[in-house]
């Protein structure tokens, strides 16, 4: 029996088990081989040789833009950066990746133009394989569906997960430690629900022998399979609806009730029209605030504050990724920093590394000569 074969038969077999208490490790099982034979099926494929989508990434962050044949990424691109990429009204226009750079707010945000998913793609049809791996490397995902057509997001999630990208959530807290002996030891936080034997069927499937095992939070058995796997991306997305200028007044509800039949809220849906170019003000806005982008004015010795081509950051960075991002000798000559704005407690506050930044603080380094 071969790969895809063993693959469909455990397919067959967790579909076909009732779940409860008493079939829960036994499930786990299943679903850690195949797992771990779906892992060995893409490494043979990836073996096999044919190229991928070769992107270099460029600028403040990168959004690959994830949809169907047809659905107007190409005609989205253009509208929002300076990209060229081929638009045509038929399937699979677009045959290679696309850049393009969006200027906003004085960030650079890489916009990939992948070409058109379709169902399968994790399975490596269309040239799946290739577009995904491109999808993995982007800072956020941006779901283009057709108005008409709002159940392309279930195929469109679906496939990104088979390829072990999980969409806006954080990374299970699942920590496993190997030692020489004793056997799995299992720790779990209250509230838990996975019985130890379970969590220690799932780890020996994974070939775990010996092995302290830490669950920090209530998760299923597909996440603790995603802990101890460790290979998944964790990535943000938020959906923006093509054509809208298209449809009349009386067919948004029901547009409204499909999208929270799939838990997206219409009021977070962005509606556009790629082609009108509607809608593109609010889109960029949101993908500015997807990514966490923050803006910092430099005040620099004897030329003041540069407003006009800050540095950008991410929330939570510090001084210190300041610097880093600055480059240069600072790391070495580093004494300290001033900082005025949001996250000073006054002007000209002394700050040192470890310095939380805010979007629109002005920072001054002050180094040894």
């Amino acid at each position: 029996m071969g790969l895809e074969e063993e693959i469909q038969e455990l397919e067959d077999e967790i579909a076909s088990t009732p779940y409860n208490k008493s079939t829960e490790a036994h499930i786990g099982r299943l679903k850690s081989k195949l797992a771990e034979k779906k892992e060995k099926l893409e490494q043979q494929a990836s073996s096999g040789g044919g190229g991928g989508y070769g992107v270099e990434k460029h600028g403040d962050a990168t959004v690959a833009l994830v949809g169907f044949p047809s659905v107007g990424k190409s005609t989205l691109l253009n509208a929002l950066t300076n990209a060229e990429s081929e638009t045509g009204a038929y399937e699979f226009t677009t045959l290679d990746v696309y850049p393009g750079m969006l200027k906003y707010k004085g960030a650079n945000i890489q916009i990939l133009d992948v070409p058109g998913l379709i169902e399968g793609a994790a399975g490596g049809r269309g040239g799946g394989k290739e577009v995904l791996s491109v999808v993995r490397t982007a800072d956020l995902i941006v779901f283009l569906i057709s108005v008409f057509e709002i159940d392309q997001y279930d195929r469109l999630s679906e496939e990104l997960y088979k390829n072990k990208i999980r969409l806006d959530q954080d990374p299970p807290w699942v920590n496993v430690r190997k030692k020489g002996k004793d056997g799995i030891s299992v720790n779990t936080a209250t509230g838990v629900e996975l019985d130890d034997e379970t969590v220690k069927a799932v780890l020996r499937e994974h070939g775990y022998v010996n092995a302290d095992v830490t669950i920090g939070e209530q998760i299923d058995i597909d996440q603790l399979i995603d802990g101890v796997m460790d290979n998944r991306v964790y990535l943000p997305s938020l959906v923006a609806v093509n054509k809208a200028d298209l449809i009349e007044p009386d067919y948004l509800p029901k547009v409204e009730d499909e999208l929270r039949e799939r838990d997206i809220d219409p009021d977070e849906a962005i509606f556009i029209s790629a082609e009108e170019e509607k809608g593109l003000d609010s889109l960029t806005e949101r993908i500015w605030d997807e990514l966490g982008l923050i803006r910092i004015y430099m005040d620099k010795p004897g030329r003041g504050v540069d407003r006009e081509e800050p540095l950008i950051l991410r929330e939570g960075d510090t001084v210190d990724d300041a610097c880093e991002k600055l480059g240069g000798s600072f790391d070495e000559r580093f004494r300290f920093a001033r900082v005025t704005g949001p996250s000073a407690k006054h002007d000209e506050q002394q700050v040192g590394r470890d310095h939380e930044l805010a979007d629109e603080d002005i920072l001054r380094i002050v180094a040894n000569r």
